[in-house]
């Protein structure tokens, strides 16, 4: 016998097509067991008989109500909670009940409804037994149709609030049977009842709810044998609605649109989720950035002020030299030739004069330039560590609470973590002395590299020295041999001229040859700073430049699955 039609047999292939796809979906993003199984629950669902899931409180009267729909006393009432377990209520021939867990008991019973529908008795959902309620929220993505009792003597409690707000973002048709209205002294009084029900759900759910006003003690007691009471227990038109809902359209409309309300419900909380997830995960990008344009500014700060103490090395041997040009029109004279014909004096002479404590005063500046870097490289250390901590602090209470999040938020904690306590080992091993000695070594070294001089065990100060001495022992030289080679006094001033031209060409060497290897020197070290930082954070950057495209896939593929769904759930609407 076909029992679908054309048209609802493609439906049902659709919608199994997308539910798969959406478990699938969730799966790659690591959704929890929990939404896993409900997902899977609701996939299966499509093939079980209908669910009619009846839910209240303890004293709500449930137990009652499902006596009466059945017609006889099928369930235990009373006035503590009777119904400690799920109760699944199914139809077979010869009574029977059969423990399934802990928590569910499957209870068999000739009554012809029963064969086309399951009826479920869940715990109250009141917070006194917390345990109940836990079940019959779990047990609530599994229904088709909820039926939703509340006492005429207590209706529409605090609790039973509460429980509406966690079920109202399943999708499930919602019906309200107000019982015990016997209760009630006047039409009046019921119908305010009923109005403060409707606009307290309405408010709740953004729904206009079927509400059904009954007596289930009278409508149990006229099927009983006391026809006289049906009537009045108003529990005729509640068994029409039941009927006509559960036609074979209406089961059928019903049973396609409740697994698409909970997949629904799933996709939009875990595009919430993916959504959160990349706003922080934006933050992150926004705070990666803001380091990078640090370490930028950093390095262009540290240019600038490098270029700014060197002018203090340039005034140094801008000195040298004006000392060296004064010495040569002092000495380079008719008087001071026998002077000049001793080499020895002369060097001497030179050596004293114009070299004077150049080398120290080099050295001394080139130490004030590496106590400077540093201090900077100790300082942006710091500040890293520092913007960590802080966005470590600002974020350690986000999207607390959700299992679903603990991965996430585990691997990107770690890796700030991580980050930040290697920052704060270099900050707080950060020895000034080593780092001095480690930067006056690629100094001294880049020096002696320029002037292929073998550096051995000597400082930068007896480096320069040297330099500077076989600079002026070059001029010297040129000063002595041009004296030794006079034959006439008439030569002395182009002499003068000639050796003021070599020093100036000698100390212009040294200028730059200094220059050039502590810039490339001081450079390298720089970049070599940076480098260490950006090593340092990029565990952390990867893993957000990863995590974010994954969650943009993510979110692209559950919106799409999500859209399809809509579009289902708007044609089995129509149906």
């Amino acid at each position: 016998m076909q029992i679908l039609s054309k048209d609802q047999d493609d439906v049902l292939l659709r919608e199994r097509a997308l539910l798969n796809d959406l478990q699938l979906a969730l799966v790659r993003f690591g959704s929890s067991e929990e939404d896993q199984e409900t997902l899977k629950s609701s996939i299966r669902q499509i093939d079980d008989l209908f669910l009619l899931v009846i839910v209240g409180e303890f004293n709500s009267g449930k137990s009652s109500f499902i006596n009466a729909l059945l017609g006889e006393k099928l369930l235990k009432e009373g006035v503590t909670p009777t119904t400690t377990k799920i109760n699944i209520i199914r139809y077979k021939e010869q009574p029977q009940e059969t423990v399934l867990d802990a928590h569910t008991l499957l209870i068999y019973a000739p009554h012809e409804m029963l064969r086309e529908i399951s009826i479920v008795d869940t715990p109250g959902t009141n917070a006194i037994i917390r345990e109940h309620e836990i079940i019959t929220n779990k047990f609530i993505p599994r229904s088709d149709l909820v039926l939703f009792v509340t006492s005429s003597d207590r209706p529409l409690s605090e609790s039973e609030r509460t429980f509406l707000q966690s079920i109202r973002d399943w999708g499930k048709k919602l019906v309200i049977v107000l019982n015990k209205v016997d209760m009630f002294q006047s039409d009046q009084e019921l119908e305010q009842v009923k109005d403060f029900i409707r606009e307290n759900v309405q408010a709740l759910l953004q729904i206009k709810p079927e509400i059904f006003a009954i007596s289930a003690r009278k409508a149990l007691q006229a099927k009983l044998g006391q026809p006289e009471l049906w009537a009045p227990s108003g529990f005729q038109a509640l068994e029409t609605y039941i009927q006509s809902v559960l036609d074979e359209t209406g089961k059928i409309k019903l049973k396609f649109l409740n697994p698409l309300g909970v997949s629904l419900h799933l996709a939009g909380r875990y595009l919430e989720l993916i959504d959160s997830r990349l706003h922080l995960l934006n933050e992150d990008v926004l705070m990666i950035e803001n380091v990078d344009r640090q370490l930028l500014g950093y390095k262009e700060d540290m240019v600038k002020d490098f270029e700014f103490r060197m002018t203090d090395i340039e005034n140094i041997l801008f000195k040298f030299e004006q000392r060296g040009q004064t010495f040569f029109n002092e000495n380079l004279r008719l008087a001071r030739v026998p002077s000049l014909l001793n080499k020895k004096r002369i060097q001497s002479a030179f050596t004293e004069q114009v070299i004077a404590d150049v080398p120290q005063k080099i050295e001394e500046k080139v130490h004030e330039m590496i106590d400077w870097m540093v201090e900077k490289d100790f300082r942006q250390w710091k500040a890293v560590m520092d913007h960590l901590t802080t966005r470590k602090i600002t974020h350690e209470d986000k999207m607390i609470g959700d299992p679903m999040n603990a991965s996430f938020n585990y691997n990107r904690e770690y890796l700030i973590e991580t980050v930040a306590r290697k920052s704060k080992e270099v900050v707080e091993g950060y020895d000034h002395q080593v780092e001095a000695a480690a930067i006056a070594e690629g100094a001294q070294n880049a020096v002696a590299a320029a002037a292929a001089i073998e550096v051995g065990a000597i400082g930068l100060g007896t480096l320069i020295t040297v330099i500077a001495t076989t600079a002026s022992a070059d001029v010297t030289g040129i000063l002595v041999a041009s004296v030794i080679a006079v034959l006439g006094l008439f030569i002395i001033p182009a002499r003068r001229r000639k050796a003021n031209q070599e020093m100036s060409e000698k100390i212009n060497d040294l200028r730059n040859q200094l220059e050039t290897s502590l810039r490339t020197s001081f450079l390298k070290e720089i970049d070599r700073s940076l480098t260490k930082i950006q090593t340092a954070i990029e565990p952390y950057t990867r893993f957000v430049r990863i995590e974010k495209q994954n969650l943009a896939d993510n979110k692209e593929e559950i919106t799409s699955l999500q859209q399809n769904m809509l579009d289902l759930q708007n044609q089995i609407n129509n149906w």
